[in-house]
């Protein structure tokens, strides 16, 4: 519960950042967020591999996962200036892949982990891997490269309306999730 906190405290600080004259600290908290978001989550992990983990929580710790690792990191992307028509499409499909990647894991867990529980591989990257797009962000963010005409890669005009290269990063991260790509459980 605490990770879905963080994610949706991250989405409330980011409408804030805009309403108030996008004032740094709303920011700061936000990015701060990231990683306790993540601690919480491996806790979650933790105590599911410790006890026995139900459906309910399995489908409750993927919840909270798309909200924090999912929708928390687009909104930040919307809120430093990927707000063109595209960039907006991107966002919506990578929060997308990131439902279908934890669907598809909920899923087929039991498949993969060939009735020992135990899964020794992720079928796609975890979605907790968006923390290298809020790294970006952050990066962006710090040396003051954020905004509509600013943010790394600038603005192109595309009909019918803008899009920032940027976004490409939310979209590489979202095929991604959704990709058959094999990724050791450490």
């Amino acid at each position: 519960m605490g990770n879905a906190v963080c994610g949706t405290s991250i989405v409330f600080l980011c409408l804030n950042y805009l309403e108030n004259d996008y004032y740094a600290r709303y920011m700061g908290i936000a990015f701060g967020l990231f990683p306790i978001a993540l601690f919480f989550d491996l806790i979650d992990g933790w105590v599911a591999r410790r006890r026995y983990s139900s459906p309910f929580g399995s489908d409750l710790d993927s919840l909270a996962d798309l909200v924090s690792f999912g929708v928390a990191p687009a909104t930040l992307g919307f809120t430093l200036g990927l707000r063109g028509f595209w960039d907006s499409v991107i966002l919506v499909t990578f929060v997308v892949c990131g439902l279908m990647r934890l669907a598809r894991y909920n899923v087929t867990a039991e498949i993969i982990s060939e009735g020992t529980g135990k899964v020794k591989y992720y079928e796609g990257l975890p979605i907790p891997g968006s923390l290298l797009l809020v790294l970006a962000l952050f990066s962006a963010w710090w040396t003051d490269r954020w905004g509509p005409l600013r943010i790394f890669g600038g603005q192109w005009d595309v009909y019918p309306g803008h899009f920032h290269p940027f976004s490409l990063l939310f979209l590489a991260c979202g095929l991604l999730m959704v990709s058959q790509v094999r990724i050791p459980k450490p």
